[in-house]
């Protein structure tokens, strides 16, 4: 369907990408859609714009609205940077899960998860906790973040990203999804075993799986993600159970030839359905550097 919005440019909190963008379906249709901007230093901030989508079409029918929520203080966990890649309505209000950034001098970075509230309609969020509500442990020693929270019936699911290993250089890694549980959606336990590994012998160069979406289906339960092999394309899982996930990337593919923005990679996919249909938005190049994009399902 194509590209909804390039990068920002021009304010203070937000001179460049518009990344992970996250949509929330309000009340008359309306498709809001939160995105981390990245301000002259190059730390995320939450911003949002409202679309409308009808049938094939987009229309942009706001503003950019920000920033919605700016780094926390000197030497908190999310100093240097927020960045929202999950939206759970909770009756009157909305629960925000982000990876919050710190950056690193060995390692370029160390994340992780934090919470914010928002009123039902994501127009101002305040953090709940000055600490994060999933953070290394032995089970995370290194780094997390990209939560997806799903609430079921037996409690609150959490599906993020991990780093396993750091490699000997810049951004190589080991980054693989696992997964937490809580009673009330603030209090979180991580799981030690892994949700969705590496590619390993079919894809060998793949170092990374991170930003999970996970959404239920007829059937089950399905995941889409990105995967890193050098560049980030998208991948999808299949689960009967929400416990045993079996990758079938080969399932996915586009019906187009990617345009200028988008043709090196196609990144941190987020779906929602809406008026019967199912849509996908997503990044192309350089981490939201390009802004992002919409698709809509076809089969």
């Amino acid at each position: 369907m194509g590209r909804v919005m390039a990068g920002l440019q021009d304010r203070d909190w937000g001179v460049s990408h518009a990344a992970y963008p996250t949509p929330l379906v309000l009340r008359d249709g309306t498709i809001r859609v939160f995105f981390s901007a990245r301000d002259r230093d190059g730390r995320s901030h939450l911003a949002s714009v409202d679309m409308q989508v009808h049938e094939g079409r987009f229309t942009l029918v706001s503003d950019v609205s920000g920033p919605l929520l700016t780094p926390g203080p000197r030497g908190a966990f999310d100093a240097d940077g927020v960045t929202v890649s999950c939206v759970v309505p909770d009756g009157d209000r909305l629960l925000a899960y982000y990876l919050g950034w710190t950056v690193g001098v060995s390692v370029p970075f160390m994340n992780s998860i934090g919470l914010a509230i928002g009123d039902s309609g994501g127009e101002t969020f305040d953090r709940v906790f000055q600490a994060p509500v999933l953070g290394r442990s032995e089970a995370n020693p290194l780094t997390l973040g990209y939560p997806w929270v799903v609430r079921t019936a037996d409690g609150w699911r959490m599906w993020f990203g991990s780093h396993l290993a750091w490699g000997e250089r810049s951004r190589e890694m080991t980054h693989v999804i696992k997964r937490a549980t809580s009673h009330d959606g603030s209090h979180w336990i991580a799981l030690d075993e892994i949700s969705v590994p590496l590619a390993g012998a079919s894809d060998p160069r793949e170092f990374a799986v991170s930003r999970p979406v996970v959404l239920k289906e007829p059937w089950g339960w399905s995941m889409w993600y990105s995967k890193c092999n050098p560049h980030y394309h998208i991948g999808y899982a299949y689960s009967h159970d929400l416990l045993h996930w079996t990758r079938a990337d080969n399932l996915i593919h586009f019906g187009w030839g990617p345009e200028d923005w988008e043709n090196r990679e196609r990144a941190y996919p987020c779906l929602f359905d809406h008026e019967g249909r199912r849509y996908m938005l997503y990044n192309g190049n350089d981490y939201g550097r390009t802004g992002f994009g919409i698709a809509m399902l076809e089969g």
